[in-house]
C-alpha cells in the first residue's frame, strides 16, 4: 500500500492511496486493468477509508486498486460541492494519473453511493477509462436533486455498466433503476442484492461480495 499525492486542474491536492496485489497474484491480472474507487457523499461524511475493503480484495485478487479522498474529504484540500459536479475533476486527475504512472490495459471506475453519479460524469471525459460499475447510484426523486444533473452522462455512455442495488435501497427503488436503465447506451447489467439497505452495502459485510462482482465485471469486458 502506497500513498501519494495528485493535483486536480485547479489545483486541490487529492490524496490517493495505491493497493498493490499481494506476492504471487496473478501477473497477468495485474498488469490488466487498474480500479479506482470513488467514495460516497463528502458532506455526509464520506472518505476513501470506506472503501478500503473492496480495494483490498481487489488486490487480493491481482488487480491493482485505488482510492482517494474528493477535495474537502480526509487528508485532501478543497471545498467540497453540494452536488458533486467539481469533484468530477477529481476523479479525472486520479484516472489520468493511474493510466500515466501505472500504465494498465485500462481504467474501471467504481462508484459507492453519491460517488457513483460523480464517477458516472467522468466515465467517457478520461480515455483509458473501459468500463464503470455503480454501487447503490441515487436515482430516487429526492437524490436526483442534489444528482440528477450526472445522470445523463452515464446513461448515454456507450461504456460497459454494471449497477449493483439493494432491494431496500432507500434513495431508490426497483422500479426506479429498471425504468433509468431501460433506455441507457450500451452493454448494461444489473445486480441486485436481496434485503440489503443502501447503507448496508457500504459497509465491511458486503466487502467480499463487492469485490466478487467488480472482479467478475472485469473479467467480462473486452480485451
Amino acid at each position: 500500500m502506497e500513498w501519494t499525492t495528485v493535483e486536480a486542474a485547479d489545483g486541490a491536492k487529492l490524496s490517493l492511496r495505491l493497493f498493490k496485489p499481494a506476492a504471487g497474484a496473478e501477473a497477468e491480472a495485474a498488469e490488466d486493468v487498474a480500479v479506482v474507487l470513488v467514495h460516497p457523499y463528502t458532506i455526509l461524511g464520506g472518505v476513501q477509508g470506506l472503501l478500503r475493503g473492496i480495494a483490498e480484495g481487489v488486490a487480493r485478487r491481482g488487480y491493482r486498486a485505488v482510492t482517494f479522498d474528493m477535495r474537502g474529504a480526509g487528508r485532501s484540500t478543497g471545498r467540497a460541492s453540494l452536488t458533486g459536479s467539481t469533484e468530477v475533476g477529481d476523479v479525472e486527475a486520479v484516472c489520468r494519473w493511474v493510466a500515466d504512472n501505472l500504465n494498465p490495459r485500462g481504467v474501471l471506475l467504481v462508484g459507492s453511493s453519491a460517488g457513483a453519479p460523480i464517477a458516472g460524469s467522468a466515465v467517457d471525459k478520461v480515455d483509458q477509462v473501459i468500463g464503470y460499475v455503480s454501487i447503490g447510484y441515487p436515482f430516487g426523486l429526492m437524490a436526483s436533486v442534489l444528482f440528477g444533473r450526472h445522470h445523463n452522462a452515464i446513461l448515454k455512455s456507450e461504456k460497459p455498466k454494471l449497477f449493483i442495488m439493494g432491494t431496500k435501497d432507500g434513495f431508490t427503488s426497483v422500479k426506479q433503476l429498471q425504468n433509468k436503465l431501460k433506455n441507457a447506451a450500451g452493454q448494461v447489467d444489473t445486480h441486485l442484492i436481496e434485503g440489503a439497505g443502501h447503507f448496508q452495502m457500504e459497509g465491511p459485510a458486503f466487502d467480499a461480495q463487492m469485490v466478487d462482482l467488480v472482479v467478475n465485471f472485469i473479467k467480462s469486458l473486452p480485451k
